[in-house]
């Protein structure tokens, strides 16, 4: 499969999208004013300890209060349990034991701040580079699980142990992007890690608690580092300046990655020739059609992410069974391309159309689970519940598509609905009871949306009417431009 990533540069705004086959699989966005903090390293000061939770609140200078779990703390023994696995081991110590209020505390972050929780931490430092992950507080050297030829983990691993020696401090875990590379290449990231730490470390010794000791690096050049595998053919950007600063990392972190790097000089503006901005604009619809004429319907909320696959204007040219199984395993493709290109995480419930064969279901689920392989977010997936849902869990570590290009609707305020006109109505009509029975007036001032004021002179007329008799004062209606259509006033005058 041939694959490209395609950067787009305007002056506060970066934007990465992986294209495979011509298909647009995931997209990555970085805005001047809101850079994701995951991989950030700060000095922290905890500001509370709370027992009942296991868990700390962290200043680390953010609007919002870090949050910091017992389990993410690193104690000596944790270092010892990496030791060859380059695995963290979650610490299960009380946390009045590990912290106290108005420690100094060095911290990463997890998962960026969401909606209104502040940002996830962890005291089990990682710095990455092309090849490996750094661990100060680990040791020995793991190799990543993707790397699946067992031949290949062992040299890997018996390469990177012939450059530590025992009075070394910290482990590594060797990336997947290290498969086939050369033994050479991973110690010269060995050597860089070491010394960008090496300046980390003085640096927090003289940081005031808040301050940011390092940050990640910027999307552009976090793509190459990240994303960029050999299946990659094309790295294709927009802006000459970012081109050359691509240029320059690769020529000295990854040299076979920088004949890859083009500078796109097109007319037209990079992403609509590929059709990434329409591709953009349906990822924030609910509804995914889909090319058998079935289609999806995601709905994002707080707690949980839902998917109903229904068959629409599919009807198959065998059994009702076959067109379900036909609708469900194109579905299950969909559905994981889905997920990556809005980064949804956290709780997902896909409704699969009901299949009365269990082997229809079996291969349905086999088909999700194929699909969700190259997907960078950890997935898991449970078996069909009686209800004959889909259960699964996508790892959530920053905002999804639609939080972070979309706000909620001033008019339904995130709802998804307003008000009828005729609900309204009935709404203004019980105000005016209430009113006039409390209050003495001249004349009353009805002011209210355009839609709401024609319907009230229009099929409500002769209620007004009525009311103008029950109240013995005159109604008069006045339509409110700025007004939304649940919105309205009643004025006595």
């Amino acid at each position: 499969m041939t694959a490209e990533v395609l950067i787009n540069v305007s002056p506060r705004e970066v934007r990465a999208a992986q294209v495979e086959e011509g298909v647009l699989q995931e997209l990555y966005i970085e805005r001047a004013n809101k850079r994701g903090l995951i991989s950030n390293i700060y000095k922290g000061r905890v500001s509370r300890v709370l027992p009942g939770m296991q868990a700390a609140f962290i200043d680390i200078g953010l609007e919002r209060t870090a949050f910091l779990h017992a389990s993410d703390i690193v104690t000596p023994s944790d270092a010892e349990h990496v030791e060859g696995s380059g695995q963290k081991h979650e610490s299960s110590g009380d946390i009045q034991a590990l912290v106290s209020e108005g420690n100094d505390i060095l911290v990463q972050v997890l998962k960026d701040p969401l909606g209104t929780k502040g940002a996830r931490l962890t005291t089990f430092i990682t710095v990455p580079s092309r090849y490996l992950v750094f661990m100060p507080k680990g040791r020995g050297v793991g190799v990543s699980s993707r790397i699946e030829d067992e031949a290949e983990r062992h040299r890997l691993r018996d390469g990177m142990m012939s450059f530590i020696k025992p009075q070394d401090a910290g482990g590594y875990i060797v990336r997947t992007a290290a498969e086939g590379a050369e033994i050479e290449a991973l110690r010269t990231d060995m050597m860089y890690l070491q010394k960008l730490w090496s300046v980390l470390s003085e640096k927090t010794l003289y940081a005031k608690p808040g301050q940011l000791v390092h940050a990640d690096l910027p999307l552009q050049v976090r793509v190459l580092r990240d994303v960029v595998l050999s299946g990659v053919t094309k790295v294709r950007v927009d802006h000459e300046e970012t081109y050359h600063a691509m240029l320059e990392f690769a020529g000295t972190f990854m040299p076979e990655m920088a004949e890859r790097i083009e500078l796109f000089q097109g007319d037209r503006p990079i992403f609509d020739l590929y059709g990434v901005e329409e591709e953009i604009e349906s990822s924030l619809d609910r509804k995914v059609p889909l090319k058998s004429g079935g289609y999806l319907m995601l709905d994002q909320t707080e707690a949980m992410t839902t998917i109903d696959v229904n068959t629409g204007a599919y009807v198959g040219h065998r059994t009702l069974e076959e067109t379900i199984f036909r609708t469900n395993l194109e579905a299950a493709v969909a559905i994981a391309r889905q997920l990556r290109l809005r980064n949804l995480g956290g709780i997902i419930i896909i409704d699969f159309i009901d299949m009365e064969e269990e082997e229809h279901r079996r291969q349905v689920l086999h088909a999700l689970e194929k699909a969700l392989v190259g997907d960078h977010a950890k997935t898991s997936i449970s078996s069909v519940s009686p209800l004959g849902l889909v259960e699964m869990t996508r790892k959530r570590t920053r905002e999804s598509l639609e939080h972070m290009l979309c706000t909620s609707c001033p008019t339904c305020e995130g709802r998804g609905f307003v008000k009828t006109t005729e609900t309204v109505c009935y709404e203004i009509f019980r105000e005016i009871l209430r009113q006039a029975r409390q209050f003495s007036f001249q004349e009353l001032m009805v002011l209210a949306h355009q839609d709401v004021i024609e319907r009230l002179l229009d099929e409500e007329s002769a209620a007004l009417a009525e009311l103008e008799v029950h109240t013995g004062k005159p109604i008069r209606l006045q339509t409110e431009a700025l007004y939304q259509q649940d919105q309205y006033d009643v004025v006595l005058m």
